[in-house]
Parts: structure tokens; C-alpha cells; sequence
């Protein structure tokens, strides 16, 4: 078996299966076990990347199915991150932002104080996709799905049908009178649909301040994992930016719940003042096993467990009065998103509005056997802990932010001056104290619809490919 380790993350080790056969009467053969080949397969290869690989029990029982198998290994609660899938080709689009979906997303709240009806709102629509072609808009109310109501009981069982073609009863939200219309139902078709993460780039003047709005939904470097698009199209956007004269800056990332790490650092490199490619914006830290073949193998060594800041012309840190950034943040601004704050913060003022972030200073890596017709399994487990330049990862309970708000009401159009938490950021870098007023609140928050995405809170630091 030839091993190929993308982003050189782990080492290419030569392996060799040693089958021993033994003789023994027919009918004293015990009966194969169909998942061996399998689950022998996951075993051998989180002993060797699990971030908690100390932890895996000595006798996991190697007849369980794939995914309880590999779910039988995870070091909970620790662990509430690592997944398994039994395409690993599917695995590979969710991370890119490929999925069978309609195009939108939403926050469900509790209707009411009696917590039994469940509502959607909706948060954003994706371009070009079906949702925006059927007309669905931000703020727009989902009260069914398929003809049946949302309740707290069968929500989630709801939600499983959406990567289907499905329907919406929905009341359409008019952000001009803050009102709500009668309800009406439509049809949604769902394709194949690549997200691409740059939604929305803007400059907003007020009082004399230019200040750059950035929505950015996915830390993915293209639709491909070898495509750089996105990115591309990440410098193009601080290439205005810089060319706008911008004095601030505002990243949205409410809903922003992770990716590559490889698109984080472009981005951080971005934004941060003074930072280079001589620059440390992140750590590594590994098991112990791996930890010493990183250092022991001349074409890695010690370098390899720190990221470095790229050099970017259009890097805008030097235009950023007071040295601050402001990112607007949700309870679903996850992983790499985290990673990004916690990198930028030796470096600068990180200013953060909304809620408190989700909570995840860990990342993973996926690994696969290519050209196996025995295995079309994929993993997604945990081998990675991140620290920033000053050795600080106590984001494990999320970020709290600098000026919190919950953020669960009107949804006025993204990059509108007046939607709730970019006027928070705004009135604080003019000092003007005029804050959007939340003219229509709803219950406790239950749950977004990013959940259900397998993508959810991941930092993808590379691959492990199996040939």
C-alpha cells in the first residue's frame, strides 16, 4: 500500500499487512466479519493521527459497523468533532461548500414562551441558487416543512428533508414596515450547489470613515480542494479595499462555522498589521507519536508545526485606525473562524460584536483510500490542537465577544447600515452612539440550519490519502 500525505502533514511511512493464516477445521472457522476490512482500516490510521490517540480503548470491538466503530474510539466528551462518512467523495465537496441543498440558511427559534412550535428565520440566500430563484428572502418566517409543522419534537427530523426537492409554508418579512405577510407555500427544488464564501464586499462612508464591510460565510480556497478561486477572489475584494483608502474594517462571520486552514491564513494575512512570512500565526500541536516523526523526518523538522502569515499586497492592517479590527460573530462562528481571531490578536486590536463564538481550538484532517472498491469510506478525526504566536488557546469555550448582542430579530439586508449588528460596529467606530433599534424579537434560540451540514465548526489542516 503506497501512502500519499497532502500539505505534508503526516509522514509516509512504509507499512506492511502480515496475514497469518491458520488451519483449522471447516466447521470450527468462525464466521468473517464483513466490517474487518474496514474498521481495521479507521483503527490503524487514528492510532497513528488521533489527536487523543492514548485514549483509544485496546480491544475496540472490530464487528460494530463502520461509523459506530469509529464513533466507539472517540475520546467523548472531549471529542465532539471528529466524524466519519461512507463517501469519502462527499465528505471531500461538504468541506469545499458542495452540498445538495436549495441554497439557503436559517435560525430556528421557539414560536413562543410555551416552547412547543418552532419557527425559521431565514439568515441569507445563496446566489444563483433555487431559494433565490423562488424569491425566498432574509428575515422570511418558515413555519412548515413538506405540509408539516415545525415543533420542538420533530424539527430535526424535518430538517433531514431539505437536501431533497421539498416545500415551505413561509410568511415573506417586508424590513420597510417590519411586517410579516400572509403565508404562502413553494416548492424547492435542490442541486448540487458550490457555496462560494465571498458574499458581499462594500465600503460604507460615515463621517468621513470608510469602512470596509466584509460577509464571509466559508473558509474554502475554491470548489476543488486544488482550486485557489476563492481566494483569488478574497485579494481581489482587500484590493479594493486598500484602493478605497479604507480607514476600518468590519469581517462578518456570523455564519461562518469553519474550513481550511489554508484559507484562514490567506485571509489573516489580509488584515493583519505588520505580519509577513517571518511571522507565526498559528501552532501546532500533535500526539506524541507524531509529534516526533514531524521532528525526526529532515524534510519537516520544528517548522513544520507553526503556520506562517503569507506576504499579500493587499494587505490593508497598515489603513486600520487604532490598529483594530471589528468581526461580527454568532454562536455558530466557529473553528477556523476562531482560528482566525485568535491568530490576528498578538497582532492587533480584534474587536469582537455579536455572540459568543462556538467554542472549538482543535482541527482535523481527512483521510481516504483512493481506487479501493473495499473501502469508499472517508474520515474527518481530530489530530491537532492550535495555538497562536503567544502560545494562547483558551478558546475551547468559545470567544466572548467585546459587545454582545443576541442578534435574534429584524433581518434587514446584509451590508444595510442599519441591520442590527453592523450598526453596532458602525456607532462604535464614530463614536456616535446610535444603535438600530431590534424591532422584532423572537424566543430562546434552538439551533441553526448550518448544524445539519457535516462541514459544521471544522478547521481542515490537510489530508491523508491512501493509494
Amino acid at each position: 500500500m503506497r501512502k500519499v500525505f497532502a500539505n505534508g502533514l503526516l509522514l509516509g511511512l512504509a507499512t506492511a499487512l502480515l496475514v497469518t493464516l491458520q488451519s483449522c477445521k471447516k466447521e470450527e472457522a468462525a464466521p468473517a466479519n464483513p466490517n474487518d476490512y474496514v474498521n481495521s482500516w479507521i483503527l490503524e490510521n487514528m492510532k497513528e493521527a488521533y489527536y487523543w490517540t492514548d485514549k483509544i480503548p485496546t480491544s475496540p470491538n472490530k464487528t460494530l459497523a463502520p461509523e459506530p466503530f469509529f464513533e466507539s474510539l472517540l475520546n467523548k466528551p472531549d471529542d465532539k468533532f471528529s466524524w466519519i462518512q461512507e463517501n469519502y467523495q462527499d465528505l471531500l465537496n461538504s468541506l469545499q461548500g458542495v452540498s445538495k441543498e436549495a441554497g439557503y440558511e436559517f435560525a430556528l427559534y421557539y414560536a413562543d414562551n410555551n416552547r412547543v412550535n418552532v419557527l425559521a428565520q431565514v439568515l441569507y440566500i445563496k446566489k444563483q441558487s433555487p431559494a433565490e430563484q423562488a424569491g425566498l428572502k432574509r428575515g422570511d418566517l418558515i413555519d412548515q416543512i413538506n405540509g408539516t409543522q415545525l415543533t420542538a419534537s420533530n424539527y430535526q427530523t424535518l430538517l433531514q428533508q431539505i437536501s431533497s426537492n421539498h416545500s415551505i409554508t413561509y410568511r415573506p418579512y417586508d424590513y420597510s414596515s417590519n411586517t410579516v405577510g400572509a403565508a404562502k407555500t413553494i416548492s424547492l427544488t435542490t442541486v448540487e450547489y458550490a457555496e462560494n464564501p465571498n458574499f458581499l464586499d462594500k465600503v460604507i462612508t460615515v463621517n468621513n470613515r470608510k469602512i470596509g464591510y466584509y460577509v464571509y460565510n466559508l473558509f474554502s480556497t475554491g470548489p476543488t480542494a486544488s482550486s485557489t478561486q476563492y481566494n483569488n477572489e478574497m485579494d481581489a475584494v482587500f484590493d479594493r479595499f486598500k484602493a478605497a483608502g479604507i480607514t476600518d474594517l468590519v469581517v462578518d462571520l456570523r455564519f461562518n462555522s469553519g474550513g481550511a486552514e489554508t484559507a484562514t491564513v490567506n485571509l489573516a494575512s489580509l488584515i493583519g498589521k505588520g505580519v509577513d512570512n517571518t511571522k507565526v500565526f498559528a501552532k501546532r500541536q500533535y500526539n506524541a507519536n507524531l509529534t516526533q516523526q514531524i521532528l525526526n523526518d529532515p524534510s519537516l523538522g520544528a517548522s513544520f508545526l507553526s503556520t506562517k502569515f503569507t506576504n499579500k499586497s493587499q494587505n490593508v492592517g497598515s489603513l486600520l485606525r487604532n490598529n483594530r479590527v471589528y468581526i461580527l460573530t454568532g454562536p455558530r462562528t466557529a473553528s477556523a473562524s476562531e482560528l482566525l481571531i485568535n491568530g490576528l490578536k498578538p497582532f492587533m486590536d480584534v474587536y469582537l460584536i455579536g455572540s459568543t463564538t462556538f467554542g472549538k481550538n482543535v482541527g482535523s484532517i481527512s483521510i481516504y483510500q483512493q481506487n479501493d472498491p473495499k473501502n469508499t469510506w472517508g474520515m474527518q478525526p481530530i489530530v491537532v490542537k492550535s495555538f497562536n504566536s503567544l502560545d494562547q488557546s483558551d478558546y475551547g469555550n468559545g470567544f466572548t465577544p467585546n459587545q454582545a448582542d443576541a442578534d435574534n430579530g429584524a433581518q434587514l439586508p446584509l451590508g444595510d447600515p442599519n441591520e442590527r449588528l453592523l450598526s453596532l460596529a458602525i456607532s462604535h467606530i464614530v463614536a456616535s452612539g446610535r444603535i438600530a433599534a431590534q424591532t422584532q424579537v423572537f424566543g430562546e434560540l434552538v439551533g441553526h440550519s448550518f448544524e445539519i451540514k457535516k462541514r459544521n465548526s471544522d478547521l481542515v489542516v490537510g489530508s491523508k490519502i491512501l493509494e
